[in-house]
């Protein structure tokens, strides 16, 4: 529960900045660019040596990816239905498929199911979510994009990928895999990596706002119901078929639950795909996890 208590706290501290006149208007998005350029290619060379996959371990390794491509088509679907802002479809295909199976994940299932449970959430985190956010956020984040007006050819979202920073760590981290930084190295990554965290939630913070623009109020409701209660009870059902043993499906369940990943809400508004509706899907998400979370455990059985 600390790591709530912090996160709140980081929220709170954001909401209290955007009260004082020295922080310009535009703070929230010079904070998510530090992030994109320096938090987060360092939290990805900090992980990706430590990568490792093995044929017993695919099932919380798939399971995301899954996840991803069901909740894209959702999205999508919801979208063409209901009639929604392209740019809020757009933030929701970067940042709805994507949980905080990192920073909340670890820390949840080891609370709830101790360090037996840890491998589990880190092969669904680092071989799901984690190259998901590098991968799959790129691609959409660069289509979505309404800095142009025309929709970016296979060349220029290839060219955005390739120098998006963190694929760039992405791909210097995998050529270094199973080599050990120098002590200097490890620590400057360790303190960069951990300024993610409080940088991207002060950024939420500022932004964050109870009011958002007219239609955004219905998908927000329905994505965090998708989020939070309906993907991971697909992740459930799909674990049925499967039958792994009960620890390893209680965990996949608890990360498919985690709410939105706060760093794919950064990739998103870095792209200016409706700044304020994503800070309200990371940041009520967040306080809704503290009901959510917490059923998901009771339910799955301790």
């Amino acid at each position: 529960m600390e790591n709530f208590a912090l996160i709140l706290i980081y929220l709170i501290i954001g909401t209290l900045l955007r009260r004082i006149r020295q922080f310009p208007v535009d703070t929230g998005t010079v904070l998510n660019q530090y992030v994109l350029f320096v938090a987060l290619p360092a939290l990805v060379l900090q992980k990706m040596p430590l990568l490792t996959f093995s044929s017993q371990l695919w099932i919380p390794a798939v399971m995301p990816w899954l996840l991803l491509l069901l909740t894209a088509g959702a999205v999508l679907l919801a979208g063409r239905l209901l009639h929604w802002d392209r740019n809020v479809v757009g933030a929701l295909m970067v940042v709805l498929p994507l949980g905080n199976t990192s920073f909340l994940g670890y820390p949840m299932v080891e609370a709830f199911y101790g360090d037996t449970g840890l491998p589990f959430a880190i092969i669904y985190d680092q071989a799901g979510s984690f190259l998901a956010l590098v991968t799959y956020a790129a691609i959409v984040a660069a289509w979505f994009n309404p800095a142009s007006d025309a929709r970016p050819s296979a060349s220029q979202i290839l060219r955005k990928i390739l120098l998006f920073p963190a694929f760039i760590a992405l791909l210097l981290g995998l050529a270094l895999k199973g080599t050990s930084y120098p002590p200097f190295m490890e620590l400057l990554l360790d303190s960069l990596a951990a300024t993610l965290v409080p940088v991207v939630m002060i950024a939420v913070g500022f932004q964050l706002r109870l009011k958002l623009e007219t239609g955004q109020t219905t998908p927000l409701m329905l994505a965090l119901g998708f989020k939070l209660l309906l993907m991971p009870a697909i992740a459930l059902g799909l674990l049925a078929l499967l039958q792994p043993h009960l620890l390893l499906a209680q965990v996949v369940v608890l990360q498919a639950a985690m709410p939105p990943m706060i760093t794919a809400g950064a990739v998103a508004i870095g792209a200016s795909l409706a700044p304020r509706f994503v800070a309200a899907l990371v940041g009520v998400g967040l306080l809704c996890s503290f009901v959510t979370l917490p059923l998901w455990f009771w339910l799955l059985g301790a």
